[in-house]
């Protein structure tokens, strides 16, 4: 794939994603960047790192699309989470109610490949991001923070297997466990929210493992697994003494910040496949 194209649209829901994709996709050498970005969800500081932005509601598909194709974009990514519970409380236009209600089931991932069906219709085809992203996706051997214990360990597998599980059911992509116990898992309230819980669940001396996964067969064009600073410090409030993710298949945000909350809280990161 040619990562120096000419133009690239980007979809921007909020947090620090959409930043670290504008910066990376412009030393590879994207020329112009036009960007839709959605009101109390995007963070204003991109406007800096694009050539074109345009705010709308979340939404407004026809907007959305409009404003691609009124400016030659032929190609786009999606990246950033929007918030869950706006996903649900949608001020949906004409578009967009119709793709969604031709849906049997309304999940994150149903209602992205809606509206990423809907933009290929106008002739705007939705990319993976992650050739860009490459650089901040830890692979096989990555880690930060104390060496894993044995029981660690045999925790970090069983969790692995527990976690592609329920995202096979479309339940949640994280789990927190300890001694070969689940705690908690993600559903709808998100992983930080699974993370505070699992931890409390953990008991007072702390100790628990959480996993984070891709779901199986996951689509990579929007919706993929991210961890920063903010995961970290969920982690250290919580006592959760280990996070693992899945090995090529999640984004490392804020590494810096991230390295010095693992020497600190003494929180192992490590990846599994």
């Amino acid at each position: 794939m040619n990562l120096a194209l000419e133009s690239l649209g980007l979809i921007a829901g909020n947090r620090s994603l959409p930043l670290e994709l504008a910066r990376l996709a412009r030393a590879a050498g994207v020329k112009r960047i036009v960007c839709v970005a959605f009101e109390n969800e995007t963070d204003p500081e991109l406007a800096k790192l694009v050539d074109d932005i345009v705010w709308l509601r979340v939404g407004q598909l026809s907007k959305t699309i409009k404003a691609f194709t009124d400016r030659g974009v032929t190609q786009c990514v999606m990246a950033g989470q929007i918030a869950p519970k706006n996903l649900f409380e949608l001020r949906l236009d004409l578009r967009a109610m119709a793709a969604f209600l031709r849906l049997k089931e309304k999940n994150a991932h149903t209602l992205f490949g809606a509206i990423v069906d809907e933009l290929r219709k106008d002739g705007v085809a939705v990319i993976e991001a992650t050739p860009w992203l490459a650089p901040i996706m830890p692979q096989t051997g990555f880690h930060m923070g104390p060496k894993l214990s044995a029981a660690q360990k045999e925790d970090v597998a069983f969790g692995f297997r527990i976690a592609k599980e329920i995202s096979r059911l479309e339940i949640g992509q994280s789990v927190v466990v300890k001694n070969g116990t689940v705690l908690a898992v993600e559903g709808f309230e998100g992983t930080d929210k699974c993370l505070a819980r699992g931890g409390e669940l953990g008991g007072k001396d702390g100790g628990a493992v959480a996993v984070k996964v891709a779901k199986v067969g996951h689509d990579m064009r929007f919706d993929i697994p991210c961890f920063g600073s903010r995961t970290l410090e969920t982690c250290a409030a919580a006592k959760i003494a280990v996070l693992a993710v899945e090995s090529g298949k999640s984004i490392l945000l804020d590494r810096e910040l991230c390295e010095g909350i693992a020497k600190k809280s003494k929180i192992t990161v490590t990846t599994i496949a």
